[in-house]
């Protein structure tokens, strides 16, 4: 069977992820969606409530299992057997930084492989963080998340989750 990580922030979900898992989901038997608990990063909605969105937002995908994890990837990973990350490339910047991380991971671990998928292009310039700035100033992000998550982020930004 294979299987496959697919770590993330995911601060909020956006349709670029789920397009991703989506796709990923056709290719591998099965995705372990899994949140990173990063204490040093400054995340609007704390890892149950990402958590809990994702799953969420993935429940009609039966072979997507959601979790969370701290510290090394590699030990994560090695906790389930899985020996393939899966990550999304938006650009050529996204590469580099995933590059990095892919090749550090199999230092540390050498039977831990790195698949990467390219994003859809209608995806390619969406971010979490680019989500929140546009919720923020009380843009429309209605095509840009599934509707649960637009709805949650706008309560959390004003306060009210």
């Amino acid at each position: 069977m294979m299987t496959v990580i697919y770590p993330g922030s995911f601060d909020p979900v956006t349709n670029g992820h789920l397009d991703i898992i989506k796709r990923a989901s056709k290719k591998f038997d099965k995705i372990i969606v899994t949140v990173l608990n990063n204490p040093s990063k400054n995340s609007l909605f704390n890892v149950e409530e990402r958590v809990e969105l994702l799953k969420n937002t993935t429940k009609d995908i039966e072979n997507v299992e959601i979790d969370s994890f701290a510290g090394l990837l590699i030990d994560y990973a090695k906790s389930k057997d899985v020996s393939i990350i899966l990550k999304g490339l938006r650009a050529l910047s996204d590469f580099e930084y995933e590059f990095q991380m892919a090749l550090t991971n199999t230092m540390l671990d050498e039977e831990l492989e790195t698949f990467f998928l390219m994003t859809s292009s209608k995806y390619s310039f969406l971010s979490s963080s680019v989500v929140k700035e546009i919720a923020k100033f009380n843009g429309d992000i209605s095509k840009l998340v599934p509707e649960i998550v637009e709805y949650n982020l706008n309560k959390k930004l004003k306060g009210d989750i």
